[in-house]
């Protein structure tokens, strides 16, 4: 188990940007794949991105390919969500969550993932 900590959500309007960070307990986090979910008020939690244990291999929802970026920072125990020309669809608590899978895929979702942060609220107005 990790523990993770969310921060850098916020209100931000249309088009704007906001970068997330994950930072984790432990001296083992190099080990684990992490990745980023989010939900939306009355909506099932959602895949956003991963990124394996080195940080040589990323996916993301088609929604948001081309806007967010995911990456981490292992000497840190950090990984971060760059989110660019954010959109009002993309306002939902945001997860960190990290994983034992050696190899991440397309398509994980929360059964692939051990370990949550507490989430982080990002609000794109229009």
């Amino acid at each position: 188990q990790v523990r993770l900590v969310e921060s850098g959500g916020g209100l931000v309007q249309a088009g704007g940007s906001l970068r997330l960070s994950c930072a984790a307990s432990g001296r083992t986090f190099s080990s684990y794949a992490m990745g980023w979910f989010r939900q939306a008020p009355g909506k099932e939690r959602e895949f956003v991105a991963t990124i394996n244990w080195s940080g040589a291999n990323t996916y993301y929802v088609d929604s948001v390919k081309g806007r967010f970026t995911i990456s981490r920072d292992n000497a840190k125990n950090t990984v971060y969500l760059q989110m660019n020309s954010l959109k009002p669809e993309d306002t939902a608590v945001y997860y960190c969550a990290a994983s034992s899978l050696l190899r991440v895929r397309p398509g994980l979702g929360p059964g692939d993932f051990g370990s949550w942060g507490q989430g982080t609220q990002v609000t794109v107005s229009s």
